[in-house]
């Protein structure tokens, strides 16, 4: 295993980023986007959504932000 793989983002929480349909957001959330917006989800290691934001860049930027190791679920 790559050394400085294996060391990005150690010590700092794992959050995970995912494509979340449309379908599964609540009402509110739904009635502000396209019906077949793309849409990524940050949930946290219990599986608790975080964030719903428009595109995947933008998931893994915003967990950086605040201190959090993005990892991709598919």
């Amino acid at each position: 295993m790559d050394r400085k793989f294996a060391m990005k983002g150690a010590g700092q929480p794992i959050v995970y980023v995912r494509p979340v349909p449309a379908e599964d957001l609540p009402d509110d959330i739904r009635a502000q986007i396209a019906p077949d917006a793309p849409l990524y989800a940050v949930h946290d290691a219990d599986g608790q959504r975080l964030a719903v934001v428009r595109d995947r860049r933008l998931a893994f930027v915003l967990a950086r932000q605040n201190d959090l190791a993005p990892v991709s679920v598919h």
